[in-house]
């Protein structure tokens, strides 16, 4: 197989900039977009507001008190949706090679590409630019062989940035990044590596790939091709997400009235997550796990697309009305899940909830 030509393309800020765009009141400000609420999550914030130190998933009552002049907004994910499926457009001008990651962010494969553009590097400026031009809007793009990489250089720039990584330039760009940069090592696995002495993917790369394997299980595997910058996945245009959900284990076993802050709570984390994706579901799904194990799921379709994460929370506490296991009973996990996504455009109307 010859050298592909991987664009990753990521919007920046991109909830905070359609705000900032669409209001020239909020331009230059700190922006958090998210929903006011104890337990409320950061959906997104404006390079000002990160400044500060807010990040996305970040609690908001958090968010406020790193950033007291921050301007809240309420997310209008329909707008949101519309703009990326611009964005897309865009995209298809160059290739129908697109694998979405999110609303914001996108893989391109342009090994080869419609316009006839010489090179991988003047497809992705042209798309920034078009994103520009047309949108009013920022996106920083990376380019490279594989996925992995691409991602990596798409985040070298931000915000509004463009790097590249030309195959012969893969080793003398990789071996001086961090480990934690690397996908799949969070906190704990960093921990694990600075135990074994590793700190750059250089360091990584004297490893051998036994003893990788032997620290870390297949990921061990996974490790060994990273630190070498080999990352075969291909791009797969229209992955669709089939199913999402959340769930959490109490600090100890509590009666089934008392599970109701626990729900709201993971309600509104599966909603944030869920309106991240292209597409919207169509099955709202609780589960319950009891003190000796017993599994029970419930679920409900409603006629019409969910709107709000009030609605989504609803429909879960109706559903936990259908679980009867006396007023004893106890329990030691709740989820609450997302299934059935189709395409926005094949649904219409508002919401009802079932009586």
């Amino acid at each position: 197989m010859g050298i592909r030509k991987i664009i990753h393309v990521d919007m920046d800020a991109f909830y905070a900039s359609v705000e900032q765009r669409d209001d020239p009141q909020l331009r230059g400000k700190p922006v958090i977009v998210a929903w006011k609420g104890n337990r409320s999550v950061v959906c997104a914030a404006s390079y000002e507001a990160r400044a500060f130190g807010v990040r996305s998933a970040m609690p908001a009552v958090r968010a406020e008190r790193l950033c007291p002049a921050a301007v809240f907004v309420a997310p209008d994910f329909t707008r949101y949706r519309a703009i990326s499926r611009s964005v897309r457009d865009i995209f298809k001008r160059h290739t129908d090679l697109i694998e979405p990651l999110s609303l914001d962010e996108a893989y391109l494969d342009v090994t080869e590409n419609k316009t006839g553009l010489p090179t991988a590097t003047l497809v992705a400026r042209t798309i920034r630019e078009q994103i520009r031009q047309e949108l009013s809007l920022a996106a920083s793009a990376g380019v490279a062989p594989n996925k992995f990489l691409a991602k990596l250089a798409s985040d070298w720039r931000k915000p509004d940035g463009l790097f590249v990584i030309q195959p012969e330039e893969v080793n003398s760009f990789l071996l001086p990044v961090a480990v934690g940069r690397l996908p799949g090592v969070g906190q704990v696995n960093q921990e694990k590596l600075a135990k074994l002495g590793i700190k750059t993917v250089g360091e990584l790369r004297s490893l051998e790939r036994a003893k990788l394997e032997e620290q870390f299980g297949r990921y061990g595997v996974r490790l060994h091709e990273l630190a070498r910058g080999i990352d075969e996945s291909p791009v797969v245009p229209d992955r669709p997400t089939k199913s999402m959900s959340v769930e959490d284990t109490f600090p100890e076993d509590l009666l089934l009235a008392e599970t109701e802050p626990m729900i709201r709570y993971l309600a509104e984390k599966l909603w944030s997550a869920s309106r991240k994706e292209s597409r919207v579901p169509g099955t709202v799904v609780l589960k319950l796990k009891t003190k000796e194990f017993r599994i029970f799921t419930r679920s409900y379709t409603p006629d019409h697309v969910l709107s709000s994460f009030d609605q989504l929370t609803k429909i879960v506490l109706k559903l936990r009305d259908r679980v009867d296991l006396g007023p004893q009973q106890r329990y030691r996990l709740v989820g609450v899940g997302l299934s059935n996504f189709r395409e926005a455009e094949e649904t219409t109307g508002q919401p009802t909830l079932f009586e």
